[in-house]
């Protein structure tokens, strides 16, 4: 009753009514009174989007003030210290590193610009998933880099806010918010039922709810405060949650809760009603592994979920479910709800995260307790979360916005060590991860595939696909970098063994199987999947806890995660059924088990001083660790030997994968360590044949010249060998986790890819090996990126190449360092693509022959000493001092003497380098020898002991090899060796010496004996196990049979004979050689294989004395090399296949450089030769030239010859509309861009405007037809014509069109357009000129000057003006250039055309066509620097079409006559009796003083009988320029004060009588000035502004140069014409005398100008009738008008003709001063702040890039605004990616940045985000494309825009 009537009234008063009542000590009839008001407003039943409601609540929270007043109010309380600002994806913040504790610090702009970074580590950035300002928050950032207002924290001294303000919010909000959440009940449908749709509606129509509760987050500490109180307060919830007893809708709302949590536990209620009962709970640690081991599947397969996925996966193994069990079982069970937050944020999870609630969940979070709570309820609902996660159909947003809440609440170390302690952080999220790896396990088919027990996660399913798991992950290694929690982690056992068994859900995952017979028919990707998880998942996580076991305190930490790492290794090895030998075929790339093990190794010796020992299992334990990692390394080998090449290209992608920069510190560079690790400890023989076995070369290592091998083809042995010595290379050489300190690693990972190329900054920093935890900073050591960078390289600034590719700014390796530190072992194992290996080559050749340390042939990568190796692992040492490798060496050494086939320099190389590595790294000898040996003659005949140093002069005499029968020792060796019985038996003895590979698989055979220990077999005869053991395919090779070899050679004694092979001289050292070598120890450092065995032997020499004996001896012998009787070395060696290839390819690449510089020589002659115009003809005598026409060549069928009319020769041309030069303004200064509000552009002075505003003067005055031949049109829209200068038959063009349509593919050019490539220069191009058939002899007779008098000219140029144009005969050349002249009109748009009053009208026609030649002859002045000062037949005149081009129009234009009645040219050179006979109605003529003489000249020049003779030419030019001079003087007078003019007027009135007054200045402006003064109006225009105009007095010297500034653009123009039509050379000459100059070369002075009178403007002029007479007719033509338009006709008069040279806009130096105005910055058109804003470089404007806001007639704005301004060429700067586009016509391209950073390189997208500024030589580059019109040629990458830009 009582709130009816309340409802009624007036909702301030009622509110203010309320507020008083309230206030009031016994307040319980104002309580009463507001719960029934509330009731019926707040009532969920009426539907939400009616705001009615929302309007009462805003009335009573103000307590009867208006609402905004009220905000204001609450905000003066604001008592916050931090910003807390809460953005959404895509908002632009900032992140300092120095500022920064957490690495997930940012910054909102303005409190970045208010606080002080200068010279700190920052940048700008987009952000992807939302995020929140951390200003204020000292957990999070320093102090230091707080801005004004938060360091001063102004919000502490706030007075706490009064009672009654908030007093009403108090009790209304908790009402408003139960109403939300009741709407949010009552909307939910579970999502089987509903469709995403509904979800969506219920959102929208609570929108202004949810809105609300957001604004009223942000008034401030005080509202938070009261909001945090009634969402965290229980009892209210209580109250108010289940709704009152009688409303059944509130009753129902509230059961649909109660289902919707029903499932919110991990287990859903099914699934534990039925596996209850199975499965009593066992302890945690047997449950953790009984996840590993048992995967059988558990009863609760039958389950809902599982069928579904059954009927995906038909075909697929069945998923494997695990059971878990758990400490925590809370997680477990459903959730329950004790406040509003808890249901509020269960809603929000439920409607998968609505941007708004999360926006005001956020917003809330400055509030302390609010944070505390909001934090614990975050985390009770994360298994929630995760199970949402998992079915959402959009989980990517979701991530995001997942992550955007837990990034702020989990990088705060307090709350997170907080939460860890109270709610069990760390079991809820690793039980939830593996609870989400657990719905997509698969059986792993490594090793054993039918009984193994391992379960792995299959990388094909969307979980691991899509990267769902992320958040949970990125959660997960958040909390771990605070080290209270992660020391929390390390000391939790059952944890840390979880963690392992989620790890080995990872160990083997992507199994690739090697494809023997046909080619996959199906690539799958699935790899991405797989590294990604890795590396996120198993490697991330491990880094993170790695960083807090640096010290000796946290030894412990690393024990038991060593021990658990063990352990979990060896139930993989049961589970997988490994005992020693591997599956063939089958390679993983996923260990993570290895690599956690290999890493807290590393770290434990490196950082914590634990003794290796300690931590290492057994021998056996070893044994098998050793095998996975040492198959992934053969297997990359097999890989680049294309033994994989069925598999397709995924499996390259692995291999570069697994060594790239991101991922190669978690994965290649652990395995080899751990390998290092096996090595160091296993016994080296073993170790060594292991490794070859893996690398399949057993069978190659023999002395044999014949072998066979069953697991190899032919071509993949040298690779595989080559792989193997490689790895054995690196293996004993890298010491990256063996004893360098970080410093030294970030030196050589930063030399080794300075090495490969040349390196941007920013490519450097990311391809050099980062810690992947965030927190560790950026790179490993203590020395920062910078200082180390300076130090080992030189920046070279950004520069341009000719082709107008742009060049970064980059680093490229100092002298010294390639000197000193160049490791090809370290490139090797760095490089993604092998080219990189060749290139690092190919820059360190460069660089000794440049600085002349090693000029002839290719050297060899040079050999690097070594840091000392830590001394846990000097067992490593031991590698290199084993018989079994020295065997191998020896074997290879001979081999590659003999030339054997698959040898290669790189087997000697790597060979060699491991002899080195040997002789640096001695092995102390102690008890060794002694160990009791099992029946080891087998090899101990080979050599007495295992050190290299006493090895290397051991003689070997005999060895015995199995061939098969058909080898060339077979037939040697049948002769028996006579010899004498001493030397029988001596033979005797030497037939036990074994054969190599037997002696490898023996190795093999014993530690497998002793492995089993059993000793029975060990006791053994020894069963040479040889080839035929294994099984031989049918149609085998011969059968093997064994042979004796005689050697008699030392390793030393083959090294010096290939020393001398390599010579290629006999006895190549002499005997003396060592000594001279003690005298220059240097020389040995780079050079080829020459110069490593010198430094080989001398290194021998000088650590033995016996080596050295050895070595004097053997060259003191200098003999003929004994050698098989194949050949000699000596003759010239036999080029096995490899090297003749490779001499084949030499050859090749040669042959193809040569046709490339012949191309490129061609081009260069052929642009410069075949300029078709006619300047070769004019060089021959006049008696050969009778018969010579221009010949011309047709670059697509190579035939010279005329051009003619059947067949035509055309000029390759690229038409382009263009409005260059409209864009000309007054002044030379280029416009500035805008960057404030204040700042605009004008575009009214632009050159176009100009004569736009002209034309519409005159139209509006005068007969249409007459206006259309007084002036040009072009300058926006002319189509500009230019050409490379080759020329072809049309008809080949029609074909070479036709086969282009055909072969649509790899274009950027659209042929239906007509557009193709030159087919020689591939220059762009659209179009072809006919050139005109003509002979040459009418060229010398145009020439002639017959020294006719001016008059006779006259009357002769009337008598050919009055000759009707003759129409052209039918012909192919008259066709083609009507489809010419198509063409040209098609190039630009119908409104650049048409300008005349009735639309394509003859008149508009022969306008736009003698524009079209004025548009490129100001193009080439402009081209030209704006004068012909340069002069010379510049490039751009070898290139021009002009010729060609006149001929064209000139044929089209005959077709127009002009009127002779109207004709100018007899108002120009006759006195005409005044015509009266002018009817009134019609217009009059446009009088001659206002027509533009250019214009006029090229239609007479294109309107008379072609070709033209010269002297007719001339005499057209000396008309006119009478004319122009009159303009002159007109305009002139017009600028004078009336004073001035009366002053001149009666001075050179004196001087008309003079003889020569034609010719004096004075006495013409004296009668233009009496003539235009008879009528008043004329002159009285400017009376108004003569301050202006008189403040400098005009003196004769300052007229004459007026009148030459005036005249110049025409002579300018005349002169380019008869130099392209006549082929007179530009004399050059300097600017102030240009005018002279032109006035020569016209022929309207005498080339000697007399230098007694400087005023000579005037003595060019020429007059056939008197001047005077015909001065009066023109200026009387202006008097005529009427008095009305007499302005009009001043304006007319004094046009301005020069214009200064075409610029884009001025930019500013910072870009950040554009990003930060137009990024924000709402667009004109459709008020929005555009998604992709650019701006327009030409005129300023700001425009959306392919916002459909902004479409006109289908055609985005960019295009339309390129079509607009530019004539259909854009060039738009994008503001949020600070690139340039060029859009030209239907294509775009992307040009590159101006903006460059501190190193000179671009930042796309601007990713980095940091400080760019202008770099000035690109934007000249930007410009002069633009102005030339070549960005069709210099770019390259065009692509078709569809009109979406």
């Amino acid at each position: 009753m009582m709130a009816a009537l309340l409802l009624r009234r007036d909702k301030k008063s009622t509110a203010a009514h309320l507020k008083s009542d309230l206030n009031r000590t016994d307040n319980s009839s104002g309580v009463r009174q507001l719960q029934e008001l509330l009731d019926s407003v707040l009532n969920p039943e009426k539907p939400a989007a009616d705001t009615e409601a929302l309007d009462w609540c805003k009335c009573l929270i103000a307590g009867g003030e208006g609402f905004e007043e009220f905000c204001k109010t609450v905000r003066s309380y604001d008592n916050a210290t931090l910003c807390g600002l809460v953005w959404t994806a895509n908002f632009v913040a900032y992140r300092c590193r120095t500022c920064g504790i957490s690495p997930c610090m940012s910054l909102c702009a303005e409190c970045f610009n208010n606080g002080d970074h200068t010279g700190h580590d920052f940048n700008m950035f987009r952000s992807q998933a939302g995020g929140a300002c951390d200003c204020g928050d000292s957990n999070v950032m320093r102090e230091t880099g707080f801005c004004r207002r938060h360091r001063l924290r102004t919000g502490e001294n706030v007075p706490s806010v009064p009672r009654d303000l908030i007093l009403m919010s108090e009790m209304v909000l908790p009402r408003f918010i139960i109403c939300i959440i009741q709407y949010l009940r009552d909307g939910y449908t579970e999502p089987d039922t509903s469709t995403e749709r509904d979800l969506q509606k219920v959102l929208q129509q609570l929108e202004p709810q949810i809105s609300f509760l957001e604004e009223l987050t942000k008034m401030g500490g005080a509202m938070r405060t009261v909001l945090t109180k009634i969402l965290t307060n229980q009892q209210t919830f209580k109250d108010l949650s289940m709704g009152q007893e009688e409303n059944v809708f509130a009753k129902k709302n509230y059961e649909n809760y109660l289902s919707a949590l029903k499932n919110s536990g991990l287990v859903s209620v099914e699934q534990k009603a039925q596996t209850g009962a199975a499965e009593p709970t066992r302890g945690s640690e047997t449950g953790a592994l009984g996840l590993l081991g048992a995967a059988a599947p558990s009863s609760s397969e039958s389950n809902k979920e599982e069928d579904q996925d059954g009927g995906q996966s038909i075909g697929q193994r069945k998923r494997v479910k695990l059971s878990s069990t758990t400490k925590d079982p809370s997680i477990m069970d459903s959730l329950k709800h004790k406040c509003f937050l808890e249901e509020l944020l269960f809603w929000t999870i439920k409607y998968e995260f609505p941007q708004k609630m999360v926006t005001f969940l956020l917003n809330m979070l400055p509030d302390q307790d609010y944070k505390i709570t909001f934090t614990k309820t975050f985390v009770q609902h994360y298994a929630f979360i995760m199970k949402t996660l998992m079915k959402s159909q959009e989980s990517d947003t979701m991530s995001n916005r997942i992550v955007h809440i837990s990034v702020q609440l989990f990088s705060n170390e307090d709350l997170a060590r907080h939460v860890t302690e109270e709610c069990q952080l760390l079991d809820i999220m690793v039980t939830v991860l593996l609870y989400m790896m657990e719905s997509c396990l698969i059986k792993s088919e490594l090793q054993d595939e039918e009984n193994s027990r391992h379960v792995v996660v299959n990388c094909s399913e969307a979980l691991l696909k899509n990267n769902t798991y992320w958040p949970l992950v990125s959660d997960f290694i958040n909390i771990l970098s605070h080290q209270s929690v992660a020391k929390k982690f390390l000391e939790d056992h059952s944890l840390l063994m979880l963690w392992m068994s989620f790890v080995s859900f990872f160990q083997g995952m992507n199994l690739n199987k090697r494809e023997l017979s046909e080619h996959v028919e199906f690539e799958s990707q699935t790899y991405y999947a797989a590294f990604a998880a890795e590396l996120e998942a198993c490697a991330q996580p491990m880094w993170g806890l790695l960083t807090h076991c640096k010290v000796k305190e946290t030894q412990e930490y690393t024990k038991t995660v060593v021990r658990y790492c063990l352990e979990t290794l060896q139930i993989w090895f049961d589970a997988i059924g490994f005992v020693d030998e591997l599956a063939p075929n089958q390679v993983t790339f996923h260990l993570p088990l290895h690599r956690y093990y290999a890493m807290f190794l590393s770290k434990a010796v490196k950082c914590q001083g634990i003794d290796l020992e300690s931590l290492l299992p057994d021998q056996e334990m070893l044994m098998r660790i050793m095998v996975h990692p040492l198959q992934i390394q053969a297997s990359l080998s097999e890989i680049h030997s294309n033994m994989w090449v069925r598999n397709g290209l995924q499996i390259k992608g692995q291999a570069m994968t697994y060594v790239q920069s991101h991922f190669c510190n978690s994965m290649i560079d652990p395995d080899i360590f751990l390998l290092q690790v096996c090595a160091s400890r296993l016994d080296p023989d073993y170790f060594i044949s292991s490794v070859f076995e893996r690398f399949k070369v057993v069978d190659l290592l023999t002395m044999a010249s014949v072998h066979q091998n069953t697991v190899l083809d032919g071509e993949q042995e040298r690779p595989m060998l080559e792989g193997a010595l490689t790895f054995l290379v690196i293996l004993s050489s890298l010491r990256i986790h063996l004893g360098m300190a970080d410093d030294e690693i970030l030196r050589a990972e930063m030399v080794s890819q300075l090495c490969m190329n040349d390196r941007t900054h920013s490519s450097l920093l990311d391809l050099i090996p980062e810690n992947p935890n965030p927190k560790s900073g950026i790179v490993p050591g203590s020395c920062s990126f910078e200082e180390m960078l300076s130090v080992v390289a030189d920046f070279k600034a950004p520069v341009f190449e000719l082709g107008g590719s742009m060049q970064q700014g980059m680093y490229t390796p100092k002298a010294e360092v390639w000197e000193k530190e160049f490791d090809p072992i370290m490139v090797i194992l760095r490089t993604v693509y092998r080219r990189d290996v060749q290139s690092a080559m190919d820059r360190y050749s460069a660089f000794l022959k440049q600085s002349g340390m090693h000029t002839t042939g290719n050297p060899w990568p040079p050999y690097k000493e070594r840091t000392p190796l830590h001394p846990c692992y000097k067992g490593l040492d031991r590698l290199l001092h084993c018989k079994t490798l020295h065997i191998v060496i020896f074997t290879l050494l001979y081999k590659i003497w003999l030339d054997h086939s698959n040898m290669s320099e790189h087997v000697l190389c790597m060979v060699l380098y491991l002899i080195e590595l040997g002789l640096d790294n001695q092995v102390e000898e102690d008890k060794e020898d002694e160990e009791p040996c099992i029946e080891e003659h087998c090899h101990d005949s080979w050599f007495p002991g295992t050190n290299l140093l006493s090895n290397l002069h051991h003689v070997i005499n005999y060895v015995r090899v199995r061939v098969p029968e058909t080898a060339p020792e077979v037939k040697r060796e049948r002769e028996p060796p006579a010899s004498t019985s001493a030397e029988a038996s001596n033979f005797g003895q030497n037939v036990r010496e074994a054969q190599v590979f037997s002696l490898v698989a023996e190795r093999r055979r014993k530690f497998q004996e002793i492995i089993n220990r059993s000793s029975t077999e060990a006791s053994q005869a020894v069963r040479p196990k040889s080839s035929s053991t294994r099984w031989v395919p049918p149609g085998t090779p011969p059968q093997l049979v064994t042979e004796i070899l005689e050697i008699h050679e030392s390793m030393l004694s083959l090294l010096i004979k290939l020393h001398q092979k390599l010579s290629a001289k006999q006895n190549s050292l002499s005997a003396t050689w060592l000594e001279d070598m003690d005298a220059n120890p240097n020389r040995h450092v780079h050079g080829d294989g020459i110069t490593a065995i010198e430094r080989i032997l001398t290194k021998a020499a000088t650590r033995s004395h016996q080596s050295k004996r050895s070595i004097q001896e053997i060259c003191g012998k200098v003999f003929p090399p004994v050698a098989p009787k194949k050949n000699s070395p000596t003759a010239k060696k036999t080029m096995d296949k490899e090297e003749r290839r490779q001499r084949a390819r030499e050859r090749q690449q040669k042959l193809l450089a040569e046709f490339a510089s012949r191309q490129k020589s061609f081009m260069e002659t052929a642009m410069d030769v075949e300029s078709p115009d006619t300047e070769a003809a004019m060089d021959l005598g006049a008696s050969e030239v009778k018969e010579s026409e221009v010949l011309y060549d047709c670059v697509i069928c190579g035939q010279s010859g005329p051009s003619t009319e059947d067949r035509p020769t055309g000029l390759v041309v690229l038409l382009q509309a263009s409005s260059v030069l409209g864009h000309r303004c007054k002044s030379d200064e280029a416009k500035k861009l805008p960057t404030t509000d204040e700042e605009r552009i004008y575009p009214a002075d632009t050159c176009g405007a100009a004569h736009d505003v002209r034309l519409a003067l005159m139209q509006s005055f005068f007969k249409d037809s007459s206006c259309l031949q007084s002036v040009s049109i072009g300058w926006d829209g002319g189509v500009y014509v230019q050409t490379c200068g080759h020329t072809l038959h049309i008809d080949c063009h029609k074909s070479y069109m036709e086969s282009l349509r055909n072969d649509q593919g790899m274009q950027g050019f659209s042929v239906d357009k007509g557009e193709f490539t030159c087919p020689l220069c591939r220059q762009f191009a659209n179009s072809v000129l006919p050139c005109r058939p003509g002979r040459s002899t009418e060229v010398v007779s145009w020439h002639m000057s017959t020294n006719k008098k001016t008059s006779v000219l006259v009357k002769e140029v009337e008598d050919l003006q009055e000759q009707l144009g003759l129409f052209p005969t039918e012909s192919n050349l008259s066709k083609e250039m009507e489809l010419v002249i198509k063409d040209i009109k098609n190039t630009t748009q119908r409104k650049y055309m048409d300008y005349g009053k009735n639309p394509g009208s003859p008149d508009n026609d022969f306008l736009f066509m003698y524009s079209v030649a004025r548009t490129n002859l100001e193009l080439e002045l402009v081209h030209r620097g704006g004068n012909l000062c340069s002069g010379g037949a510049s490039g751009a005149a070898k290139r021009s079409c002009l010729n060609q081009l006149f001929h064209v129009l000139a044929m089209h234009m005959r077709l127009y006559s002009i009127d002779s009645a109207y004709n100018p040219w007899t108002r120009l050179t006759q006195v005409a009796p005044s015509r009266d006979d002018c009817l009134d109605d019609e217009r009059p003529e446009v009088p001659m003083l206002f027509r533009d003489c250019p214009s006029l000249l090229i239609i007479f020049v294109l309107t008379m009988p072609q070709p033209l003779r010269k002297e007719h030419f001339i005499c057209l030019v000396r008309t006119l320029y009478n004319l122009q001079y009159t303009q002159a003087l007109a305009a002139l007078s017009a600028k004078f004060s009336p004073e001035e003019r009366q002053a001149w007027s009666t001075s050179g009135t004196l001087k008309k009588n003079a003889f020569n007054a034609e010719k004096s200045y004075e006495a013409l402006l004296s009668h233009v000035i009496t003539e235009l003064s008879m009528v008043k109006t004329v002159y009285d225009v400017n009376t108004e502004e003569p301050s202006m105009l008189s403040t400098s007095v005009w003196s004769p010297q300052s007229i004459e140069y007026s009148l030459q500034q005036f005249c110049l653009p025409y002579l300018r123009l005349s002169c380019l014409l008869q130099h392209h039509l006549y082929g007179d050379n530009l004399s050059g000459c300097p600017e102030e005398e240009e005018f002279s100059g032109l006035a020569g070369c016209l022929g309207l002075l005498d080339p000697a100008p007399q230098p007694s009178n400087p005023m000579y403007s005037a003595s060019c002029l020429d007059w056939t009738v008197s001047a005077f007479d015909l001065m009066s007719q023109w200026c009387s033509e202006v008097t005529g008008l009427a008095d009305t338009q007499a302005e009009k006709s001043m304006t007319l008069l004094v046009q301005d003709l020069q214009w200064a040279s075409p610029h884009l806009l001025h930019l500013p130096d910072n870009y950040n001063t554009i990003f930060q105005y137009y990024h924000k910055k709402a667009c004109t058109a459709c008020k929005k702040v555009p998604k992709d804003p650019a701006l327009c470089l030409i005129c300023g404007t700001f425009v959306c890039l392919k916002g459909l806001c902004c479409k006109q007639q289908g055609i985005c704005e960019c295009v339309w605004h390129s079509q607009h301004c530019g004539a259909a060429t854009g060039i738009f700067l994008l503001i949020n990616a600070s690139v340039v586009i060029i859009i030209r016509g239907h294509r775009f391209c992307l040009w590159g940045s101006v903006y460059l950073d501190a190193h000179g390189e671009e930042d796309r997208d601007l990713r980095r985000g940091k400080p760019l500024f202008l770099c000035v030589e690109r934007y000249r580059v930007l410009e002069q494309q633009w102005v030339s019109h070549t960005f069709d040629h210099i770019n390259k990458r065009w692509g078709p825009h569809y009109n979406g830009l």
